[in-house]
């Protein structure tokens, strides 16, 4: 049985990792106020107490505008923090799994970012998750740092929803089409990391060890916002609660924000999928689904 320490349990993530984990052992789920990640004596008793096989930190500052104004408060949640569960994983033995993000680029590259390719964040969140990178590669110890990308859910605030609720509320909606990335469903990227966990065998901080580093996983495909926000409003399962009549492809620049976004930082996610033998399935595939079931 596998003692499994999952921090962030009240997130849309974290939601579905509890579900996701459950057959693989001893769970142990905490949030705030249980854990307060602005303070490092918050967590280093929980896993000294608990001894963890595995840590999973699904936890994070995701205010991407509001970071701007509340530099400090990101930077504890997203880069000490998991420095300090990096460091007293190593501690007790335990390997961490960390979620990171496609925001950690600037997204001028033109094409889907590599594992290899260097990090330039536009913005303090982008940049907290980056610190929090670097503080779990600086603490060693056995840990594989997860970049996803366009995480969603339809139980929790997501774009999926906003999308849903301006249909509702507006009779034209303009969505940037100059954004592309990931949309990944935290559904499939919680039962992946499931599937992951559960090939690691007796020795997960062993196995996940061995293959320690930092990869992307996210949805298959990638889709622009104004393209996924199309697809959304087709599949709404209560489209006859609509008031828009037409949806018009916009451009990043005119919607000025605290916060500048990469414009293309889709992520490439064949390293995991070779290392692992797992992918997330096609984000146009698993939009019904989540539609459906949520």
């Amino acid at each position: 049985m596998m003692r499994i320490l999952l921090l962030g349990k009240y997130g849309q993530l974290g939601w579905e990792l509890r579900r996701a984990l459950a057959p693989l052992g001893e769970i142990r789920a905490l949030d705030f106020p249980e854990i307060d990640l602005t303070q490092p004596d918050s967590i280093r008793p929980v896993i000294q107490e608990f001894q963890p096989q595995v840590i999973i930190n699904a936890t994070a500052y995701t205010a991407v505008d509001r970071a701007e104004n509340e530099h400090d408060l990101a930077m504890a949640i997203n880069q000490a923090a998991p420095g300090t569960m990096a460091e007293e994983a190593s501690q007790v033995g335990a390997a961490l799994i960390h979620f990171s993000t496609d925001y950690v680029f600037d997204g001028t590259k033109g094409s889907d970012y590599v594992e290899s390719d260097r990090p330039n964040p536009l913005n303090i969140y982008g940049l907290s998750k980056l610190g929090g990178e670097q503080a779990i590669l600086d603490a060693g110890g056995d840990y594989l740092i997860l970049r996803t990308s366009w995480v969603y859910s339809s139980r929790r605030e997501s774009f999926v929803m906003k999308v849903l609720e301006w249909a509702r509320t507006q009779t034209s909606l303009r969505i940037v089409g100059d954004q592309v990335s990931n949309p990944t469903w935290c559904r499939m990227l919680a039962e992946v990391t499931g599937q992951l966990l559960a090939s690691s065998g007796r020795d997960p901080a062993g196995w996940l060890g061995e293959r320690r580093g930092i990869y992307h996983l996210a949805g298959s495909g990638r889709a622009s916002r104004f393209e996924w926000a199309r697809a959304i409003l087709a599949l709404d399962p209560r489209p006859e609660e609509q008031i828009a009549q037409d949806i018009i492809p916009a451009l990043t620049e005119e919607f000025p924000t605290p916060a500048l976004r990469p414009l293309h930082s889709a992520l490439n996610c064949d390293l995991f999928n070779h290392t692992f033998g797992l992918r997330l399935p096609d984000w146009q595939q698993v939009l019904p689904l989540a539609m459906e079931v949520e």
